[in-house]
């Protein structure tokens, strides 16, 4: 049943593991590529994986796309080879996956067409770097049902790189051509609510005229709450398998300053205002929505 005191006409979504499962796509190509990756150059996982997430940390990102150039063992047993020929097949072993299983939460495309429909304000917000969700939101057809994208700016390119440089299209075909696609500030992080509040304010949005949901209590749900935005706990995207989850951890972007600020931000209680139990349709059974207008 719709909750009656209020028509919201803003919706600002997370993304990852709130439309698609970000985690079980990250670790099925990440998976699929390290297997490789150790059949061809003869390392084990344990001396891999702590050279990975010193990369992955220089970058600010797990899902680093020079990763296998960057790696200074490969370089050392192929010294006189171009390591994208030595590991394509772990380059397509990625790709491959990736096109398997990259795909919207059931649910999550006609509830964006609906609100699309009533003229309600769709924006997405992501901790995800803009090279990566750019290319996410374009493979999953969500380019024109979200209205604006917000993201935080891409890491540096490896000497001699850029992005025109590893790009085999037209610009055209990277770029979005109907979502507007901004970035957040550099080094600024989930849970800000002042940085929530901001986006608000150049949506030309009210806050209390604003639904907020997401798949984490402290990030998304908390950030919410302190900024006085309408919350929505998105709880079916929150369990990951503890083994499989033990890969992320291992070669993780977090530095320990990040773990540590993790933990003190996980030791607050935060109880959800709202829940999606099993999917993002529910959203529409549970709030009413009307067109969006510009505060003036």
């Amino acid at each position: 049943m719709a909750l009656r005191d209020r028509a919201y006409t803003v919706l600002i979504t997370d993304v990852d593991n709130t439309l698609f499962d970000w985690f079980h796509v990250w670790h099925a190509t990440f998976r699929a590529m390290l297997d490789q990756i150790i059949a061809i150059s003869g390392f084990s996982e344990a001396e891999l994986l702590p050279e990975i997430r010193k990369i992955h940390q220089q970058h600010g990102t797990s899902e680093y796309a020079f990763l296998i150039e960057a790696m200074p063992s490969l370089r050392r047993r192929f010294p006189h080879d171009n390591l994208l020929e030595v590991f394509k097949p772990a380059i397509e072993a990625f790709r491959f996956v990736r096109r398997r299983e990259l795909k919207l939460y059931d649910g999550v495309a006609d509830t964006l067409r609906k609100l699309k429909e009533q003229g309600v304000l769709i924006v997405a917000y992501t901790e995800s770097q803009s090279f990566y969700t750019s290319y996410r939101f374009r493979k999953l057809n969500l380019d024109g049902l979200v209205d604006y994208l917000y993201s935080p700016p891409d890491h540096d390119f490896p000497e001699g790189q850029s992005l025109l440089s590893i790009r085999s299209k037209p610009a055209s075909e990277y770029s979005l051509s109907h979502t507007v696609h901004r970035n957040t500030p550099k080094d600024e992080l989930k849970p800000n609510p002042e940085l929530l509040l901001d986006i608000i304010e150049t949506l030309g949005a009210r806050k209390q005229d604003v639904l907020y949901v997401g798949d984490s209590r402290v990030k998304d749900v908390a950030m919410a709450q302190d900024a006085g935005v309408s919350d929505v706990l998105a709880e079916y995207g929150s369990s990951h398998l503890k083994e499989e989850y033990q890969l992320l951890v291992n070669v993780t972007h977090w530095t320990d300053e990040d773990v540590q600020r993790e933990k003190l931000i996980g030791d607050r209680e935060v109880s959800p205002t709202h829940t999606l139990k099993n999917s993002y349709s529910e959203l529409l059974q549970l709030f009413q929505f009307e067109e969006f207008r510009m505060n003036k």
